[in-house]
């Protein structure tokens, strides 16, 4: 539980790559498409946010922490209800490349099978992400 009584989940990933090599690619918004999939296929800038039109959920508005040395790709996700969730997202480096830690927040009303599904979402999410950085 966090501080709000709601059950936080940490889902993480080792990675085979540099803190460098993970954040530069995670943190450009362009390359969500291909490992996100919770956010879409495709995705376009609009100011300091950009927008992805055909997430599972809807149009959804993802806002990204700036660019910065620590690690942290932390996004806000606006949904279409207006709705709008903090998402936390670290790249931590290690001794043989990174990890890549996702905590995932329950949400009001979210039941226990909607939340495990979401857990599985993230989990593949962050498979492909090592997926696409290991081979490249």
């Amino acid at each position: 539980m966090n501080a709000t009584g709601r059950e936080s989940r940490h889902l993480s990933i080792h990675v085979d790559r540099t803190l460098d090599d993970v954040y530069a690619y995670a943190s450009d918004p362009a390359n969500l498409p291909a490992w996100a999939r919770g956010l879409g296929g495709s995705i376009e800038r609009a100011g300091d946010r950009w927008i992805a039109e055909s997430s599972p959920m809807g149009r959804v508005t993802v806002a990204f922490a700036p660019r910065n040395e620590l690690g942290v790709l932390d996004h806000y996700v606006t949904l279409p209800s207006g709705e709008t969730v903090y998402n936390p997202l670290r790249v931590i480096a290690d001794a043989t490349g990174s990890e890549v830690v996702f905590t995932l927040r329950r949400q009001p009303e979210t039941n226990d099978a909607d939340f495990e599904r979401d857990a599985g979402m993230v989990a593949a999410d962050l498979a492909r992400l090592k997926e696409l950085l290991e081979s490249a």
